[in-house]
Order: structure tokens, then sequence, then C-alpha cells
């Protein structure tokens, strides 16, 4: 083990996995801030256990799938102890099919973690070593190169996770060639060995069902989703914000948000982004300035959208909190008795993404029937058309009119995501794995989504700052709210007020950007004491 390196995190920060209580924000952690992990000693003792029975049972005479027998069709098919690790290695290789650009690093960062926990439930029969080089992986920043399609999410994430353990799996020494995928040693590529060497770190030859263990189980597709769980968060915080600079940029109704309209339909999610508009909106001379009775849908009923929402997103992470921390390849161990079931099986994360796209999906509609309102003269409620800024030369001056058509174009195309991929099925493995859940397109489909959703509120954001000036320079006796007046600033600190015709590709791809980082919803919160 390496035990150099100036770039490792404090032992303070240290995420310590026991198989039980990894949280999301402790995969981001290590997934994207490259915070260190290691194997609990409570969880140590219960994996080598669990690794001396796997060797008694690999020596035994009673059949155990994936053990001592074949996989898939062939689990009929008895294999003589002295060919166990054969088998591990081969069925490695076999499983390398992965095509496509591969995955993003921090998804397989959080992958390598997630795999790490589920071992360290003490149920997989793998030794500590499997897990302490998983673990020295993320430590010292070697990242394999993971194709990103073929996989169902059935009998887990099999050519995915194949890649990954191709990394990391010693060659036996009648392997005709080394072959090691490849993958990142910080930030160049090269073939797995290499990185591994270059890490000082060993491989290591699988032993009796390390190879199943390892390729068993929807563990990408459970890393996709659990960053893309934080993700939404984020996002969410920030579609919150750019309504209410919409809400106040079309002088909307507040009676909408009163919270004893809500408290009477206590929906959790909608209480809650009620609260927010009035906290953002809190001082504001915009609000009820016309004589309005009430608004349309998208400004009336931000909460009952958006509330909806919330209650989806904190379902999904319950669930991926849950697929997290379970044992989820096939057998399992329980004392001496190893038991062969489904545990492998996406289906569990492929609804759960399936749900959060649906509901994602509704955010960006929402947002774009908003810019549409601010552009469109007849609903904007007295500001220019397209927001021209002067507006005698609307026409000579085409405003911000094709931001709504781009914002159009990626709620169509969120629409076309959003559409359920687990209703969707292939039978594979000669039928014997008769129904699968696409999982892993659905998080995949999931991933293209947010990044839509990221731009669309970005839009959102520069539309409605554009109204905001006008209206402003309209009403120069108005004030904005606290909340609504920081997200304002902020926007204007990185893109101007347009006065002519311009470019806008670049301002919707930087304030995207921007808005991920999170500085944005920071802002913001700063501004109120903390939303």
């Amino acid at each position: 083990m390496q035990k150099k390196s100036a770039e490792n995190k404090s032992s303070e920060k240290l995420v310590s996995i026991d198989g039980y209580s990894l949280t999301l924000d402790q995969i981001e952690a290590v997934a994207r801030n490259h915070v260190n992990a290691e194997l609990a000693s409570n969880a140590r003792i219960q994996v080598q256990d669990c690794a001396n029975t796997i060797l008694d049972i690999a020596n035994s005479e009673h059949p155990v799938y994936g053990v001592n027998t074949g996989f898939g069709i062939f689990a009929s098919q008895r294999i003589a102890p002295e060919e166990t690790v054969r088998l591990s290695r081969n069925l490695i290789l076999s499983h390398l099919v992965g095509v496509g650009a591969p995955f993003e690093k921090d998804i397989v960062r959080a992958a390598i973690l997630i795999r790490a926990n589920t071992f360290a439930h003490g149920n997989s029969g793998v030794r500590p070593q499997l897990i302490d080089t998983l673990l020295d992986m993320l430590r010292y920043d070697v990242t394999p190169y993971i194709p990103s399609r073929g996989s169902l999410g059935a009998s887990g994430d099999l050519a995915p996770l194949a890649h990954l353990a191709s990394v990391i799996s010693a060659p036996l020494e009648d392997d005709q060639e080394d072959y090691s995928g490849q993958a990142w040693f910080r930030d160049q590529l090269m073939s797995g060995a290499e990185a591994m060497a270059a890490a000082n770190l060993a491989r290591i030859m699988l032993g009796p069902k390390e190879g199943l263990a390892i390729t068993n189980g929807a563990t990408f597709s459970t890393a996709t989703l659990a960053l893309a769980c934080i993700d939404a968060e984020r996002v969410l915080r920030c579609a919150e914000i750019a309504a209410a600079l919409s809400l106040e940029a079309l002088l909307g109704v507040s009676g909408a948000f009163d919270p004893r309209l809500h408290d009477a339909r206590p929906h959790p999610g909608q209480i809650m982004v009620a609260s927010r508009i009035r906290e953002l909106t809190n001082e504001s001379d915009l609000l009820d300035a016309d004589d309005r009775v009430h608004d349309a849908y998208s400004l009336r009923c931000i909460p009952q959208i958006l509330g909806p929402v919330w209650d989806i997103l904190s379902f999904v992470k319950m669930v991926v909190t849950t697929e997290v921390n379970a044992a989820t390849d096939n057998p399992l161990l329980f004392d001496e008795q190893a038991i062969s079931g489904g545990n492998f099986h996406g289906e569990p994360i492929g609804l759960a993404a399936d749900y959060l796209k649906i509901a994602l999906s509704k955010v960006g509609s929402l947002s774009e029937r908003r810019i549409f309102r601010l552009t469109a003269e007849h609903t904007n409620a007295g500001l220019p058309p397209m927001l021209v800024a002067h507006k005698e030369k609307a026409g000579i001056l085409s405003g911000l009119m094709m931001l709504q058509y781009t914002a159009a174009s990626l709620t169509l195309e969120n629409q076309a995501l959003a559409m359920p991929d687990t209703l969707h099925s292939i039978p594979t493995s000669a039928g014997q794995e008769d129904i699968n859940p696409n999982a892993t397109t659905a998080v995949h489909h999931l991933s293209e989504l947010m990044d839509n959703l990221w731009k669309i509120v970005a839009i959102e954001l520069i539309v409605a700052a554009q109204a905001l000036d006008l209206r402003l320079l309209a009403m120069p006796q108005a004030n904005s709210g606290v909340g609504t007046s920081a997200a304002y600033k902020y926007v204007r600190q990185h893109l101007p007020f347009r006065e002519v015709d311009s470019p806008y590709s670049e301002d919707i791809e930087a304030l995207s950007e921007i808005l991920r980082a999170g500085d944005l919803t920071r802002e913001v919160e700063s501004a109120l004491g903390g939303l």
C-alpha cells in the first residue's frame, strides 16, 4: 500500500464504511471532493469471517452458485476447487463488453465507494484485501475508464463492473495476455496495469466468488442516481429562485402563497415551496402591483407543482440510501449458509430514476411557461415585446425572443427523456434472466434530462433579470424582495443587461455551469440569513 501523498485528505474527513451507514453527502465528498474512505474495524472482522466461509464452500462437494458452479445458464456446471480462481478471472474477461463514452469520473468514484460499502456489509464472501484495494484506488486517484453503455441493470451493472474489475484483477500464470482495461492515474489515461503501478498499488488475484461479487449489483446505476439526487436538490433551489424573480417581474399576486392556503392542503413539499417563495420575495413592492385577482398556473401554482417534486425527491433519496447500504450480489452468505436470490436486480433504482425524471421534467416545463409569459407582450404585464430594451425599436431588435425557442426545445427533449425506461424489457441469458429493469438506461436519461434542466433554469434567470431591469425602469420607486434582489445582483455580476441584440449561447452555458457550483443559492441564503 502506498504511504506517500501530500494530497491525501486529513483523517478528520475520513469516511468510515461499515455497509450500513453510508450517506449521500459522504458519497459526494469521496466522489467529487476526493475525501478518503476506510473500512471500519468492526466490518473488517465480519468480512473476513464471511471470506473464510466462502473458502470452505469452494472446497466442498455442495454446489453453490458462482462459487463452485458456472454462471447464468451454466449454473448447473460444477467447477473443481482448483479452478475457482480461473472462474473469477474468466468471468471478468467474458463480461468486458461495454461500449460508448465513459462514465464521468465522479460517477466511477461513487460506484467504487458503493461497491466497497456493499462488501463491507459482510455477506458477500470477499476478502478485506479486495475492499482495501478499491478504497486505495480512490485514495491515490486511480479512476477506471468505464464504457457507459451495455448494462441492463439486471444482474447488476455487469459490463461496467467487469471493466472496473479488469483494472484491479491480476492475470493468472497461464493467461496469454494481461488485459487490464484502462484507467486514469490522476489526469493521465493509460492501461489499468500502468495506472495501478503508477499509484504503487498491487493488482490482486480474485479468489472464489470475488469475480462474481464485484460484478453483481446495480452499482453504476445507483452511483449515478445518488449524485443525481444531490444535483436535483440544487437545481430545485435554483428553480425556486428563478420562479420568484419571474413572479416579481410579472407583478404576481402574493395571495397564492398565503400559508393558510397551503396548510389547508398539507403536502410537505407544497408548504415548503410556498414558504420559500414568501421568503425570497419578502419586502417586495412588485407583487400585487397590478389589479389581477390571480395569475396563470405557471405563477399561481408554483408550490403545487414544485412541491410534489421535492416529495418525490425525498422518496428517491430514501430508495438510493437504502440501496447503497445493501448487500446486492448473489449468492449471499448468512452464517454458514449461502442463499441465492435476486438482490442484484436494479428495479428499485430504475423505478426511482423514472419517478425523478418525470418530476424534474415538469420543473423544466413550468420554467419554460414562465419564460414564454415574460417574453410575450400579451402576457408580460406591460413589458416590451421580447423584452427589447427600447420598445420603439421592436422589430429591428429581436430581444430575447430566441431564448424561449431554446427553452422549448430542451423542454420537449426532456419530455421524451422522461418516458419510463423500466417499462421496457428484453430477456437475456437464454431466458434465465427473463425480465430486466433497464435501470442503467433510466439513469443515463436522467443525467441527460438534468443537464437540459440546468440550462432551462439558466435561461429563465437570464430572461427574468432582463424583465426585472425593464420593470424597475418603469417603476423606479419599487423594490424587489430581499432574496430576489440578491439573486438579481448575482446574475448581473456575471451577465450584463442587453440593450442590443447579442449572442446568448455562451451566456446560457456559462450561467448553467455557475448554477451547478451552488454559488447562487449560497448568495441568496446569505442574504436571507439561511433559507
